[in-house]
């Protein structure tokens, strides 16, 4: 099947590359550095899952020099959601499936208002990977999943596709039945991750032991899930509990994307993100002062340096 990648960086690309591996066709969509890395050199991964190096790998900045695909792995950063959307539109056949593995909880309708709904589908990823340099993608520990759903619930051909590529591709997939409760109960420990482990600038093995630390992870994730809620998503009663369970199974060395761009002075998702806690909170009359107060100090930094 024809993959294009878009938004080849860190968790994008990983899974690409696994793609790319298996004998799928696979179009890596960069810019900037990392896109010439890989025209010159390839496509490289280090895990501890196998490392991979994809030369020649197929990469362009253009997506119109792809034309139509059957799947869009949809990637990119979540302040870049509308102008990458638009760009994406070359990519449509009359059966392209987009698939958006973004951070945040607003990124299929965005899309849905670009691209059709009909192209659209909900997904999430659990991975923790980065661009160690350009045309390198390193990740931390060993788990990798893609997850993806139909709005409806339901099950179809692209998805059944989907899930067998995966399948071959050697990472793990899930092709949920409730998409949209996957996407919050990620949504709900990535707004606790990405704003505490920004705040401390420490990694999640150094904090997650600390009595005082440990309770606003918690009360951070029970505040998303309470707004999530009162937007009517079906969230489990002991969706605080499950989150904290997964935060004591991360690597010790893990954090959250946006501290590596809090780091490199770049600009942050953190709008969509405790933001987005702060913003529908409100709109949904829920008290979110845990988010607030992560906002506020990392707002000095949003638009990076």
């Amino acid at each position: 099947m024809k993959f294009a990648i878009l938004g080849a960086g860190a968790v994008a690309g990983y899974f690409g590359a696994r793609l790319d591996a298996a004998g799928e066709d696979v179009t890596h969509i960069a810019r900037g550095a990392h896109l010439e890395a890989i025209r010159s050199s390839g496509l490289r991964v280090e895990s501890a899952n196998g490392d991979l190096h994809i030369d020649p790998a197929k990469a362009t900045d253009d997506p119109a020099e792809i034309g139509p695909v059957d799947y869009v792995i949809f990637a990119v950063k979540l302040f870049d959601t509308e102008a990458s959307g638009a760009m994406a539109k070359p990519l449509l056949g009359p059966g392209t499936t987009v698939v958006t593995l973004q951070n945040g909880v607003e990124s299929v309708e965005v899309l849905s208002g670009i691209l059709g709904a009909e192209h659209v589908m909900g997904g999430t990823a659990y991975i923790s990977s980065v661009i160690a340099e350009p045309g390198l993608i390193r990740q931390t520990g060993t788990f990798a999943t893609m997850v993806f759903g139909e709005a409806d619930g339901g099950r179809s051909e692209r998805g059944e596709k989907l899930e067998t590529a995966c399948r071959g591709a050697g990472f793990d997939v899930e092709f949920s039945e409730a998409i949209e409760t996957r996407i919050w109960m990620k949504f709900l420990i990535l707004v606790a991750m990405s704003g505490i482990t920004s705040v401390t600038r420490k990694p999640v093995g150094e904090l997650r032991h600390d009595p005082d630390i440990r309770r606003l992870y918690e009360n951070a994730i029970a505040e998303a899930g309470e707004v999530g809620r009162r937007r009517g998503i079906s969230l489990p009663e002991d969706a605080v509990a499950k989150q904290m369970a997964a935060v004591d199974n991360f690597p010790p060395e893990m954090v959250a994307s946006m501290v590596h761009d809090l780091n490199g002075g770049k600009r942050l998702e953190l709008d969509w993100l405790s933001g987005a806690v702060c913003r529908l909170g409100r709109e949904a009359g829920v008290a979110t002062p845990v988010h607030d107060t992560l906002y506020a100090a990392l707002k000095p930094y949003k638009d990076g340096t």
